[in-house]
């Protein structure tokens, strides 16, 4: 378990590492074609030492990736361009986001794919503006309003990637409490569940309800992401969010453990088309 720079760290070494030995040169040879020292392509191929993205890119130059995607994924990894005068749209809310949420943002931007199980509220990628200003407000009610209503703004942005021209693919499970729990009144709450049934109509969106009928079930242990990444197939990871962090699983193990419970918790849950069914039942009587 590790916080999210010191996974970036280890993954894009090793995605540099392998990138090497596809292009077939030693460290050495490596460094040489950069003008470095063979012992800084080392470091930031075990993930001991950050790298800056314009130094990235001269590695991608020297092994000849010429794959925009990727490369562009290997960039946010080593922690964003801006350095090389690009910026996300995030980088206008540096002073607002603590580094931790910028670093969720920034992954879930290169995604392909997010699978994820929320038994608190409807997750950030589905919540309309009145919903996400009143989880906003519980989760910090010391921020003042203009502060509040920037942060509602963000995530608002963040649902871009579910309209962009190679849309994320979202697999959603909500535990049947997230659709019953009256976030910000019975208006707001009637207005996201409705907004769920809108966004199950997109093809790359897949909505099921964990019913309380289901009795237990593994996602007992809480809410989690899983990240899963275009041209690197082993960069998925898992993510745990805190009060006042996140945390990454990385390893193969915890990726297949949760992996495992997602698969099983869709067994357990109702199809996408109930799922529509039954939310519009509760709407009715939101």
């Amino acid at each position: 378990m590790q916080y999210g720079p010191a996974v970036r760290r280890r993954k894009l070494g090793a995605e540099l590492r392998a990138l090497r030995g596809q292009a077939g040169l030693t460290s050495g040879e490596a460094a040489a074609r950069v003008g470095w020292h063979q012992s800084k392509v080392s470091r930031i191929e075990t993930g001991r030492s950050g790298v800056r993205a314009s130094d990235v890119q001269l590695l991608l130059d020297a092994y000849e990736v010429g794959d925009p995607q990727l490369r562009e994924l290997l960039v946010v990894l080593a922690g964003g361009d801006e350095e090389n005068g690009r910026h996300h749209w995030w980088h206008a809310y540096r002073g607002l986001l603590p580094p931790a949420y910028r670093d969720f943002i920034s992954l879930e931007s290169q995604a392909c794919r997010v699978r994820t199980l929320e038994t608190t509220v409807v997750p950030g990628l589905l919540q309309t503006p009145d919903y996400a200003r009143a989880v906003t407000r519980a989760a910090l009610g010391k921020l003042p309003p203009e502060q509040v209503e920037a942060l509602v703004q963000v995530r608002l942005a963040r649902q871009d990637v579910l309209r962009s021209e190679s849309p994320l693919r979202l697999s959603v499970i909500l535990d049947e409490a997230v659709l019953r729990r009256q976030v910000g009144g019975p208006e707001v709450l009637a207005g996201q569940l409705r907004r769920l049934r809108e966004a199950s109509r997109l093809p790359q969106v897949r909505i099921q309800v964990l019913p309380f009928a289901a009795g237990e079930h593994i996602g007992l242990i809480g809410s989690f992401v899983i990240l899963s990444f275009p041209n690197i197939s082993d960069l998925d990871v898992v993510v745990l969010d805190h009060l006042t962090s996140s945390l990454y699983l990385e390893r193969k193990e915890d990726l297949k453990a949760y992996t495992d419970a997602f698969n099983s918790l869709q067994g357990q849950a109702l199809s996408v088309h109930d799922s529509m069914d039954y939310i519009a039942e509760l709407g009715d009587g939101a």
